[in-house]
């Protein structure tokens, strides 16, 4: 989804087809897929789907990913039950405090985070900009391949935040990602990285599997490697 105002949904890519590792719970007011280490951690990540929404096996991965590297993981139903095309006759990306509230209280309590950071694709992209913008607890942000708005003012950013794109997007064109960089060179006052990975399409980091597309394989893992390393580095 590239243009706020026509919004249009992008292709599923490949199904991850395997066996989760987390649980559903409900989190107050929403449900969420909740995944911890076997280990003792108090770090946690915050998992924003995309508009296929927070069921979708792919987007759980890389919460299992995650937590392989020693994280809790949580992906919450920011939809709160709604289907993509509903939610957006009322809600936008920005109006997702409540939900994030919810989710941060029941980290601290339920499963003793300390840390936090957070992650998300596509439609996220003003997700994650605004929550890196209101939240100074997070202590990182990745944004991966997430709509850009000419208005958005990410001088506000609070904490690091890591920028994926892809080359190739359809929906993202490489001049709005110049114009980010130019408004993050400007005006941004905390750490920042942005990234276009060569030959990529839109959703190659979640999107595609490596062994459906062995000549995407090295940018797959290094987007994932970069994501984790990034978190690594802040939280």
């Amino acid at each position: 989804m590239a243009n706020e105002l026509r919004p249009c949904p992008c292709a599923t890519g490949d199904r991850f087809d395997y066996e989760v590792c987390g649980q559903e719970v409900q989190v107050e007011h929403i449900k969420a897929y909740v995944c911890k280490p076997s280990g003792k951690s108090d770090k946690a990540v915050v998992v924003i789907h995309d508009i296929f929404g927070w069921q979708l096996p792919n987007t759980r991965y890389i919460a299992d990913l995650l937590t392989a590297n020693g994280y809790i993981a949580i992906c919450p139903d920011f939809f709160v039950g709604k289907e993509f095309d509903d939610w957006l006759k009322t809600r936008d990306a920005r109006k997702i405090n409540k939900e994030a509230d919810a989710v941060w209280k029941y980290l601290k309590e339920q499963c003793g985070r300390k840390k936090l950071g957070v992650i998300g694709f596509c439609w996220d992209g003003i997700a994650i900009r605004h929550l890196m913008m209101t939240y100074p607890q997070l202590k990182a942000g990745v944004s991966l391949y997430g709509l850009i708005k000419d208005s958005d003012d990410v001088s506000n950013l609070l904490n690091p935040t890591f920028f994926i794109f892809a080359e190739k997007d359809e929906l993202i064109p490489l001049g709005q990602v110049t114009l980010l960089e130019q408004k993050l060179k400007q005006n941004c006052k905390v750490d920042y990285e942005v990234k276009i990975y060569p030959e990529q399409t839109h959703g190659f980091v979640h999107r595609k599997r490596e062994d459906i597309n062995p000549q995407d394989k090295p940018c797959i893992e290094e987007g994932r490697k970069d994501m984790i390393n990034w978190l690594n580095k802040y939280i």
